[in-house]
């Protein structure tokens, strides 16, 4: 089965608020998708329903066409899931905690040991295991929650804010083992850090209150979810002076342009422009500006960075000061 996991119409409210709001996507096998959103945006309540965790209020979740709810255990027993705060016993060695989710999760004793020196080898912390879990940096515990996740050799991993609070080299040593784990796995990873998802990740689902407002390959999201193809352009006067108005009119009419924003004028009097566009329009906003005696001072074609199509799908206006 290609399609490990099978959401639709998936909602949950918390009394009167919706924490989700009847989303619905699909995640094949092998593939690396990251949940991005901002703080308070719904990025853990499905992986919650995912694993069992919580129940949803409406729609459904499946995985291995098992069904969430109805099928919890056999879902979990498919799933590796470290939340944000990995699920370590402080007081534990590292080798009896990893004992201790071994016999959890019904390993036989050789099947349990073979297992601990598998995940040792791919966690990088075979020189950990005799080590107390409370002495270890929070970096080696993520590694230790990543452990655990994987002993019982599950096809899907589910990682919740797997870098929170870590430093720069312990981000990068994460990121690399989430990389390499993902060659042999399904991997869904929540993180509100764009460069999370651009160093891990092959596609983006972004969550805004509680709404999966995008869903795309991460080399393809970037147009497709902008809205298309980000292009600058400044007209200044020619032959002749063309009323702002009228010029933008005639720039939004060209075949292809779905928006057109005057941004601040220049001190030379120009009339610089943000044009999105499905296809490439330099020509036509060339042959424009020669037909209506105007000059073009710049004109360029920007790719819309993952942080700019964030913000633009996220972004939510200030309320307005109370009076008074």
């Amino acid at each position: 089965m290609d399609e490990m996991i099978q959401v639709a119409g998936l909602r949950k409210e918390y009394g009167s608020f919706a924490a989700l709001r009847g989303i619905g996507f699909t995640i094949r096998r092998g593939e690396i998708v990251g949940f991005l959103g901002p703080n308070g945006a719904g990025k853990t309540t499905p992986m919650k329903s995912l694993t069992g965790c919580v129940s949803p209020t409406g729609g459904e979740a499946r995985v291995h066409g098992l069904d969430c709810v109805g099928d919890s255990l056999a879902v979990r027993a498919r799933i590796g899931y470290l939340p944000e705060s990995a699920p370590v016993y402080g007081d534990m060695l590292v080798r009896d905690y990893l004992d201790f989710v071994g016999r959890v999760r019904g390993l036989a004793d050789a099947e349990r040991a073979a297992a601990i020196e598998r995940v040792a080898a791919e966690c990088d912390i075979e020189d950990r295991l005799a080590q107390r879990v409370g002495t270890l940096s929070k970096g080696y515990r993520q590694r230790v929650g990543l452990a655990q996740a994987l002993l019982h050799q599950p096809p899907i991993l589910i990682l919740d804010e797997p870098t929170s609070g870590l430093d720069p080299n312990q981000i990068l040593a994460i990121r690399n083992l989430i990389r390499r784990i993902g060659q042999s796995r399904t991997v869904i990873l929540s993180t509100h850090i764009l460069q999370e998802v651009q160093a891990t990740c092959d596609r983006v689902l972004i969550l805004n209150r509680g709404e999966l407002v995008a869903d795309a390959p991460i080399d393809q999201v970037h147009a497709a979810v902008a809205g298309g193809e980000l292009y600058k352009v400044t007209f200044t006067d020619g032959a002749v002076r063309l009323p702002e108005a009228e010029l933008r009119s005639a720039v939004g009419a060209i075949g292809g342009v779905r928006r057109v924003a005057l941004q601040a004028v220049d001190d030379s009097g120009g009339y610089p422009y943000e044009v999105v566009a499905d296809r490439d329009v330099r020509a036509d906003l060339f042959e424009l500006a020669v037909a209506r005696g105007l000059r073009i001072v710049a004109l360029g074609r920007e790719r819309s960075s993952l942080e700019e199509v964030f913000r633009r799908l996220t972004f939510t206006e200030p309320a307005p000061a109370a009076e008074g």
